[in-house]
């Protein structure tokens, strides 16, 4: 776990969950094709862990016990972390948005504003990065305002919000909340290392500014499947609910993950910056899935084949399961997944 010594890039001292996950260069497969008239123009490699119901590893491609940062993937398990941690209890929606990573539509940030207030913070106390809207519309509409980047509107908003009301009610300091010495991020590390099994490798800093915690894909995966089974009355199980009643205010309207969990009723899903994708069934399957040159193109089809070996209906899957190639303007070609996780396979149950 982080002790007070621990600094960003340094390996933390102590892991009663189990060894932390190798540190090395990750052996990752191919794992989607772009062709284009014909030709495959282009190879995305990556590592992809699909798990049964019993948590046994019913598929596995690259490399799934190197250590990685999740991103903001990683951000149901610090949501756990911080109800474990003190979090006072939120509605639905705002919990749902401290695992997010919004769009910045009004909603998520009156949201934000309002886990603020009932802290009695405001927006000048956040120490996320200024950013603009994450999503597209919506950062179109915030430059047509004559708005600049703001710490409300950077897509980790709800996380931040939510740590200063965990540090708030617990008495710690608020504007030091993003060292990783901070006794908050020590009570997420804890509950990283003890959802996923394993310690944790390195510590870095996210994009958002706030400490990033590495894993194994496989712990990662691992842990958003006890999120799925969870009794609704654990902290893991009021996350997951929130996930799935509110998937749009934990990305935004139209974002493909919370269209594939409105496709997939009962999905527990959360994509993260590089490649990074995790969803988990109802019974516990679930998939784990790292693009390594971080290519957003290729998380989703190459998703959708993964949860195809859950068992998953490849009907519903379908308008996950490819990428249009574009040349003037006209399809002329297809991303989709490939190599051994394309290959037949022998369905499993049906979603």
């Amino acid at each position: 776990m982080i002790t007070s010594q621990s600094t960003p890039g340094t390996t933390p001292a102590h892991h009663p969950a189990g060894d932390p996950p190798a540190v090395r260069i990750p052996a990752h497969a191919p794992v989607a094709h772009v062709e284009r008239g014909g030709l495959v123009e282009g190879v995305h490699h990556g590592s992809v862990v699909v798990l049964a119901a019993d948590g046994g590893v019913d598929f596995q491609l690259g490399d799934i016990e190197a250590a990685f940062y999740p991103r903001s993937a990683l951000k149901p398990l610090q949501a756990v972390g911080l109800l474990r941690a003190g979090l006072p209890p939120l509605d639905d929606e705002a919990l749902a948005l401290t695992a997010a990573s919004h769009s910045g539509e009004e909603r998520h940030l009156a949201t934000a504003r309002r886990i603020l207030h009932t802290a009695r913070l405001t927006e000048d106390d956040l120490r996320n990065v200024p950013d603009l809207p994450y999503g597209a519309a919506e950062r179109d509409a915030w430059l047509g305002r004559g708005l600049g980047p703001s710490r409300l509107a950077q897509n980790c908003s709800g996380k931040h919000a939510a740590m200063l009301y965990t540090a708030r009610t617990r008495g710690w300091r608020l504007d030091t909340y993003l060292d990783a010495g901070h006794p908050l991020q020590w009570e997420l590390a804890a509950a990283v290392e003890e959802l996923t099994g394993q310690g944790i490798a390195r510590v870095t800093v996210d994009g958002c500014g706030a400490p990033l915690f590495s894993v194994s894909l496989h712990g990662l995966t691992r842990a958003v499947a006890r999120l799925a089974t969870a009794a609704p009355d654990t902290h893991e199980g009021r996350v997951a609910h929130a996930m799935r009643e509110h998937p749009e205010m934990v990305s935004g309207t139209g974002r493909d993950v919370a269209r594939l969990v409105g496709a997939l009723p009962g999905l527990l899903a959360k994509d993260g910056f590089e490649g990074v994708q995790v969803a988990a069934l109802p019974d516990g399957r679930a998939v784990g899935v790292k693009i390594a040159d971080g290519a957003d193109r290729a998380r989703m089809p190459v998703t959708a084949a993964a949860l195809a070996r859950c068992g998953v209906d490849p009907a519903v899957l379908a308008p996950f399961a490819t990428a249009p190639v574009l040349g003037g303007g006209k399809q002329v070609g297809t991303l989709r997944a490939a190599g051994a996780l394309a290959a037949p396979h022998a369905p499993g149950p049906a979603a």
